[in-house]
């Protein structure tokens, strides 16, 4: 388990909690500010959840392969926000070259 994962899972657990208390209390702020980081919470964890399926497919690379993929997945873990952005970009690239054909 990444700590992305224990992460999200503490941080949605926040987040349900200060939802329930700005419902009870009608204290609309607070009740947003749960429902943000719910969804903070559950991002975090999914991320993490991508990891750990990474470290699999790693773990079952050829040898030669492992060594860059650990590194890669070591920047993934110290910058999720740079990754996801890296990603998301490539997405758009490679949805704009496939649109192309």
């Amino acid at each position: 388990m990444t700590d992305q994962r224990i992460e999200g899972a503490a941080t949605e657990f926040k987040g349900r909690v200060q939802n329930g208390l700005g419902e009870a209390t009608g204290d609309s702020k607070l009740q947003l500010e749960g429902k943000f980081n719910e969804l903070k919470g559950k991002a975090a964890n999914y991320y993490g959840r991508a990891l750990d399926g990474l470290d699999g497919l790693v773990e079952k690379a050829p040898a030669d392969v492992q060594g860059h993929a650990r590194k890669g997945l070591d920047f993934a873990r110290r910058k999720p926000l740079v990754t996801t952005g890296i990603l998301a970009g490539l997405a758009i690239l490679l949805t704009g070259v496939g649109r192309r054909r």
